[in-house]
């Protein structure tokens, strides 16, 4: 078993409140989650307007479909307009590693 994970961190766009955040925050979360049958979450920068951070995790029988997911994950996060992705950072490991 494999075990894998990503935080992208995102600076979002003209949003001047907490609530235009989690407007612009919520439907991302909800369309990786959906699309790709992950774990997602808002994970850092919660009391900021413009940053967000949001954690994607899975497991897999093998790595190699981790890294498929994982890339595709990015993609999406990069792909949508309301958001500028910043950085990633992505960990895999085997479950006897941890």
């Amino acid at each position: 078993m494999w075990i894998g994970w990503l935080r992208a961190d995102l600076l979002l766009g003209d949003v001047h409140s907490l609530k235009q955040k989690r407007s612009v925050v919520r439907p991302v979360v909800a369309e990786v989650r959906r699309r790709l049958e992950v774990s997602v979450a808002e994970v850092d920068h919660l009391n900021a307007y413009r940053r967000t951070a949001i954690g994607v995790s899975l497991t897999a029988a093998d790595r190699a479909r981790v890294d498929e997911v994982l890339d595709v994950a990015e993609r999406l996060l990069a792909s949508r307009p309301e958001v500028e992705l910043v950085e990633t950072q992505r960990r895999i490991l085997r479950w006897d590693d941890v």
